[in-house]
């Protein structure tokens, strides 16, 4: 155990609280490589039950064979070893690459137990790599921070213990102990940005300036220690403008705070709701936008989020879905999937009409008279009564018999619909697709 890296482990998982398990995210490469080998040769990591996690994108034409190659790796090491294979979903807009990488994190979120910790092998030269990227997309200090340490994740922990080791040490270590490690030759690909800087960039900088890792490597230190003092700020001002029931926020409550406040709480408000941050562009337009008037519907696209500014709050929510607004369906209660992602189904599961219904979507002009009003009601103004979002207002479920609407979703339903209802003893139950 003189080895540095053991050493450095093995400092390391002492300093750690004791996790339930031990789940290392094995690619198969040099750096991933060491670090499973060398916490196998611990006793500490074995006691934490150390196993290995193995995701296969399916992106390239070998990544069965990697996949294998990772089996008798771990199965030499007597680590088990598992497998995950992903569908990576190139239709997003983010790119393969952003895609292959939320696809992966998902599925090793999916296989953690609880308490359990996800062990990453990034190394320092990893690091500076990162801080320069998010330097150039226009990040604040909570970006340039770098990658942390150790963060929530899944229902444990992801932890990074390699970030004070250089890529060079790894690679000493594997040349040391001759392990095999695969070869992406997606990693030699300089149109990917990573690599750009990673094989021509840094090295330059390099040259030119030997501490450059360390410089800025201390720089991420000073930003990661400032975006936490200001982390206290903005929870305090999140908790004040966040509508939880709603899961909105007060758009010129938002854009009163100063920037070094206003920019980490979005990303936070939006995090926590399952959806990507914007970019430099997209958050400057959405500045611009809290202050459209009155009867303007801004919304802010960029991939894999919608952020809409309605009623003077800012709402966010994953892309619709496209509706064909011809879309209809007859209906007798079963559930019934919704062309936005949403159900219809009655109150009572096995129930069902005597005659089945019409069902769909607004097409313009619909009117109905509900049950004990004196008026028929256009569906625009009861909309806008009832502050239904307007993005869920196209998909909205209507519902005809014969050629009279008897019910809208389960917001509006007219004597005749009543009556309906009345007799099978239940009642409609719409969900929202989002």
């Amino acid at each position: 155990m003189n080895e540095p890296l053991h050493q450095h482990l093995q400092a390391a998982l002492a300093s750690m609280p004791l996790p339930a398990g031990l789940c290392v995210a094995f690619s198969g490469g040099p750096d991933s490589s060491a670090l499973l080998h060398a916490l196998a040769q611990l006793p500490a990591a074995r006691m934490h039950g150390l196993r290995a996690l193995h995701v296969d994108h399916a992106l390239h034409p070998d990544s069965a064979a990697w996949a294998a190659h990772c089996e008798r790796f771990c199965a030499a090491l007597d680590v088990p070893c598992e497998v995950l294979r992903v569908r990576v979903d190139g239709d997003t807009g983010l790119g393969v690459e952003a895609a292959a990488r939320d696809a992966r994190y998902a599925a090793l979120a999916m296989q953690l137990r609880e308490g359990d910790c996800l062990l990453l092998g990034h190394h320092r030269d990893d690091q500076a790599e990162t801080v320069l990227l998010k330097l150039l997309r226009g990040a604040g200090p909570e970006g340039l921070g770098g990658m942390r340490a150790l963060r929530p994740f899944g229902r444990g922990q992801l932890w990074r213990p390699l970030l004070a080791l250089s890529r060079r040490q790894l690679r000493d270590y594997v040349a040391a102990h001759r392990l095999e490690c695969i070869d992406d030759p997606s990693n030699a690909d300089t149109r990917l940005a990573r690599n750009q800087l990673r094989q021509e960039i840094l090295p330059r900088l390099a040259r030119h300036w030997p501490q450059a890792v360390d410089s800025i490597l201390h720089s991420a230190a000073l930003c990661r220690a400032a975006a936490d003092a200001l982390q206290a700020h903005w929870l305090a001002a999140f908790d004040a403008l966040h509508d939880a029931a709603s899961g909105s926020l007060d758009a010129l409550g938002w854009l009163a705070l100063a920037p070094a406040l206003r920019e980490p709480l979005l990303d936070h408000w939006l995090h926590a709701r399952g959806l990507r941050a914007p970019g430099k562009a997209q958050r400057r337009q959405i500045e611009r936008q809290c202050g459209a008037r009155a009867g303007q519907l801004p919304c802010v696209r960029w991939a894999g989020t919608e952020l809409h500014i309605w009623k003077g709050r800012l709402w966010a929510l994953p892309p619709g879905r496209a509706v064909d607004a011809g879309w209809q369906v007859r209906w007798r209660g079963e559930p019934l999937a919704l062309p936005d992602g949403g159900e219809l189904t009655l109150a009572i599961e096995d129930t069902r009409l005597a005659e089945p219904l019409l069902v769909r979507l607004r097409r313009g002009g619909e009117r109905i008279k509900p049950d004990g009003d004196a008026h028929t009601r256009e569906l625009r103004d009861l909309f806008q009564q009832a502050q239904l979002p307007p993005w869920r207002r196209h998909a909205c479920p209507l519902l005809y018999a014969d050629d009279e609407l008897v019910a809208v979703a389960d917001r509006w339903i007219s004597a005749r619909g009543a009556a309906i209802f009345r007799q099978a003893g239940t009642s409609p139950r719409w969900r929202a697709g989002r």
